[in-house]
């Protein structure tokens, strides 16, 4: 039986932010903050799931040209070294060294300022670069985690990669959802509304109060070009919110919560929508 090619892109800065890789601090102790990539290695490893997809390439977008770049990942690198990375050194997936899978198509765009006209073609560019490497690797199905950009051209109805990139959000994005929480702000959002507020400005972090709402989750959903805007393939509401969470605390409840079940139960779907070929039913859910 022939398996899906899944390619996986997030952003190595983002996973920075999160710690990931790394014992945080959580409620006077530490955790282990376990990566969505590390998690999907799991997945891969010990379900079924791995009897259905093949990773094919792990690609991030992020420049170490520029400085900003260098700076988020200043305490990681842009590459794994010989130690543990944003996964623990010597990690493999269905037999092969993950280190072996990666892949950078830089997003030098970002490095222009916003109103320059060379943006638009920089953006261009990028997203021709990044489909030439999504089709050398045969991807059939394309995750996005964290990936700190927003895709165009790669999403739109009749193009190559149109209703085969989703992305693990950790926010529910259901529109008609009173726990809607989308963009790269989801999980402070949620934290805020857990303490009855509302961010109205999030340069100067401005809020309004708003009747408290104590739950997140994650959404498992299609790409379009808006923000978190496509349409919802799973979500998974399981995370109360403690007041008193740090950001990182309420971003590991989360992500073992919801977001991880999401990704299990997201690509089991996807089995279902005929994206690869299912196999016996048994679990997809970790320990």
């Amino acid at each position: 039986m022939s398996k899906t090619k899944l390619v996986y892109i997030w952003s190595l800065r983002n996973a920075a932010a999160d710690q990931a890789g790394r014992q945080v601090g959580y409620k006077g102790g530490q955790r282990y903050m376990q990566s969505p990539l590390e998690y999907l290695a799991r997945l891969l490893n010990e379900t079924w799931l791995g009897d259905v997809y093949t990773l094919a390439g792990v690609i991030n977008d992020d420049d170490e040209h520029l400085p900003r770049d260098r700076h988020a990942l200043r305490d990681y690198g842009f590459r794994p070294a010989a130690t543990d990375w944003f996964y623990p050194a010597g990690l493999t997936v269905q037999g092969r060294p993950l280190d072996e899978l990666l892949h950078t198509v830089p997003s030098a765009y970002r490095g222009l300022p916003l109103g320059a006209a060379e943006r638009g073609p920089g953006k261009h560019d990028f997203e021709a670069r990044l489909q030439h490497k999504l089709l050398a690797l045969g991807a059939e199905l394309v995750v996005l985690d964290g990936l700190l950009i927003i895709l165009d051209e790669l999403v739109r109805p009749g193009s190559r990669f149109h209703r085969k990139i989703v992305n693990i959000h950790p926010g529910i994005t259901r529109p008609d959802s009173p726990y809607q929480r989308r963009g790269a702000y989801a999980t402070l959002d949620a934290l805020h509304g857990a303490r009855g507020q509302k961010v109205t400005d999030w340069q100067t972090m401005a809020t309004q109060p708003v009747p408290r709402i104590p739950m997140t989750g994650a959404s498992f959903h299609y790409v379009d070009n808006g923000i978190d805007s496509g349409e919802v393939i799973v979500d998974v509401l399981d995370t109360y919110i403690d007041p008193a969470d740090t950001i990182l605390e309420l971003r590991w409840n989360n992500f073992n919560r919801s977001l991880f079940p999401a990704l299990a139960q997201g690509l089991a779907h996807m089995v279902g929508a005929g994206l690869a070929e299912p196999a016996a039913a048994r679990p997809t859910v970790l320990a």
